[in-house]
C-alpha cells in the first residue's frame, strides 16, 4: 500500500520549510498553524507512511540535519543546560540521518563512539554503570554532569536507534535485556517496561507500545530477536481473525496512525492495524 500520495504526507510537505527542516528540530513547545510540528516529528511521521532517501523531501531534509551535523547549520532549539549540547544534538541528529541512510561519513564515526561506550558496559553480568562513564568520559572527552540523566542513562530512542546492528553481538543481547527491562521503557518512545505488555490491546498505549517493539525489531541478532518471541505470542492473542487485528479508536495518535486518508469506515482502521503488526511479525519470524 503506497501511503506517500494520501493527504497526511501532503499536509507534511507542505509545511517542509526551504532550507528542508520544519523549523526546530526536537522541541516545540508552541505549536501554531504555521510550525504544527518539529522535524522530527515530520520525519517521524512520513517515515511511517513509508518515505525513503529516494524521496525527495526526505533528501532535503538528510542535508539539512547533515550541515547541522557538520556545522554549515544550527538547529534552532534552545540549549538544554543539563548535559552536553553538542554531544546531544549530535546523537540525535545523527540517529535521524541514519535511518534513512548509512552512507554518511560523519554518523558512522559518532555511531562508533557510541557502540565502544556500549560495548564496554556490558557482559554475562549485565550492566556496569561505573565502566559507562568512565568510558563516555574518554571517548568525547568530556567530564560527565551528574544531572545529565538523558545521556547517562543511554535507554532512549537516539542511541537505541544508532546503535541498531552496530554493537558486538557478543555483549548486544545484554544490553537487549537491559532494554527489555528497564523500568521507564525507551524515553522519547514508550513509558513503561517493555516485558509488561500492555493489558488493554485496544488503546493508545498498545500503540505507542508496538511502537518500541518497532525499534527493536529492527535489530538483527538472533538472540536478540528470540527475546521478543513473547511479542510475537502477545499479538497473535489479539488478533480479531487469522491476520486482522484492531487497537480501536484511541490508537490514533497523529504519528504511526492513521496511515489511511480516514478512520471513519472501521475496515480502513483494521487495515492500517493489521498493516503496520504485519510488517513486525515479518521482522520477528
Amino acid at each position: 500500500m503506497d501511503f506517500k500520495t494520501g493527504k497526511w504526507a501532503k499536509n507534511i510537505i507542505d509545511l517542509q520549510q526551504e532550507d528542508g527542516s520544519w523549523g526546530y528540530f526536537h522541541s516545540l513547545s508552541n505549536p501554531n498553524s504555521k510550525q504544527p510540528m518539529a522535524t522530527e516529528q515530520a520525519l517521524r511521521r512520513l517515515e511511517i507512511l513509508g518515505f525513503t532517501i529516494e524521496d525527495r523531501p526526505i533528501k532535503r531534509a538528510v542535508a539539512y540535519l547533515n550541515d547541522c551535523l557538520t556545522g554549515k547549520n544550527r538547529i534552532p532549539d534552545r540549549e538544554e543546560k543539563v548535559h552536553n549540547w553538542d554531544i546531544f544534538t549530535g546523537l540525535m541528529l545523527s540517529a535521524w540521518i541514519k535511518r534513512f541512510t548509512k552512507e554518511n561519513e560523519r554518523v558512522n564515526e559518532i555511531s562508533k563512539k557510541w557502540s565502544e561506550i556500549v560495548n564496554a558496559s556490558f557482559s554475562a553480568q549485565g550492566y556496569n554503570h561505573s565502566e559507562y562513564v568512565k568510558t563516555y568520559e574518554r571517548v568525547f572527552k568530556t567530564i560527565t554532569n551528574p544531572k545529565a540523566g538523558r545521556l547517562i542513562d543511554f535507554v532512549n530512542f537516539y542511541p537505541v536507534s544508532l546503535l541498531t546492528n552496530e554493537l558486538d553481538k557478543k555483549f548486544e543481547p545484554y544490553y537487549f535485556d537491559y532494554i527489555l527491562n528497564h523500568a521507564q521503557g525507551i524515553y522519547y518512545v514508550y513509558d513503561r517496561k517493555l516485558t509488561e505488555v500492555p493489558k488493554e490491546f485496544a488503546s493508545k498505549i498498545t500503540s505507542y507500545f508496538v511502537r518500541a517493539i518497532e525499534l527493536l525489531a529492527n535489530y538483527e541478532n538472533p538472540e536478540c530477536k528470540k527475546k521478543l518471541n513473547y511479542v510475537k505470542t502477545w499479538l497473535n492473542e489479539n488478533a480479531l481473525s487469522k491476520n486482522r487485528w484492531d487497537m480501536g479508536k484511541e490508537s490514533k495518535d497523529g504519528i504511526s496512525f492513521p496511515l489511511s486518508d480516514s478512520w471513519r469506515n472501521e475496515e480502513n482502521r483494521i487495515f492500517d492495524c493489521t498493516y503496520r503488526i504485519q510488517k513486525i511479525l515479518e521482522k520477528l519470524s
